[in-house]
């Protein structure tokens, strides 16, 4: 692979950047500086960047938990994207493996995966989400009963059966199998009640790690990501 490329590949270096660097002579291969962009490396070449390594990056699979006022999105728009919260290079390769709203909270998952992604998103998948919901009215004796049988939402149909746990008048844990759009509080809505505070605790086998404050993220375990 040519230098200048294994570089913006693996540092957040545009190509043009990365010439400056090695005209500059901040890069060395297997110890000896190195300034042709078109220089060739093999896996074994041992690369620094201003004295640092420079490894190729694995492919990534990451766990998030997303605060509020933070968008499930590539690019800084109205708030900013999620990305910011993540200190790694490259991140415009991550994909968002199943988004919340700007003022929902909780798990998000995201890989440079693009199949792995799709298993976690798409509808034939019917991949299990929980989430934690706090209403603003007492919730009606019948909401378990409609919920399994499906809620019917405006232009988009009835929704697939989804379990619901009462925790309280006003707290709810919901279980649904699909993503469309503003789902958990289009339901809610339907009830004849309005979402306060969600939280998504779960996607498919994987809890949020409780050991992670809202804006923190850690790396999937293996099993974490072999269970999609």
């Amino acid at each position: 692979m040519r230098l200048d490329k294994f570089l913006t590949s693996n540092t957040d270096l545009t190509r043009s950047l990365a010439k400056r660097q090695l005209k500059a002579g901040e890069v060395s291969c297997d110890g000896e500086v190195i300034t042709d962009p078109g220089f060739q490396i093999s896996d074994q070449t041992e690369v620094h960047w201003r004295g640092q390594p420079v490894g190729a990056i694995a492919t990534r699979y990451l766990m998030l938990h997303k605060p509020v006022d933070f968008l499930c999105s590539n690019v800084d728009e109205l708030y900013p994207s999620i990305l910011n919260l993540i200190d790694q290079p490259r991140l415009d390769r991550l994909r968002i493996a199943g988004r919340l709203d700007v003022d929902t909270t909780g798990l998000v998952l995201l890989s440079e995966d693009g199949q792995w992604c799709h298993r976690i998103t798409s509808p034939r998948r019917a991949c299990d989400k929980r989430y934690r919901v706090w209403l603003a009215e007492p919730l009606v004796a019948d909401a378990e009963q409609r919920c399994a049988e499906g809620i019917e939402l405006h232009q988009d149909g009835l929704t697939r059966p989804a379990q619901l746990e009462r925790i309280s008048d006003t707290e709810v844990l919901l279980t649904i199998s699909e993503g469309k759009y503003h789902q958990v509080k289009r339901m809610f809505a339907a009830l004849g009640n309005k979402v306060v505070g969600l939280h998504r605790e779960r996607i498919g086998a994987v809890t949020l790690d409780p050991e992670l404050e809202p804006g923190e993220w850690r790396a999937l375990t293996e099993a974490e990501v072999a269970s999609f």
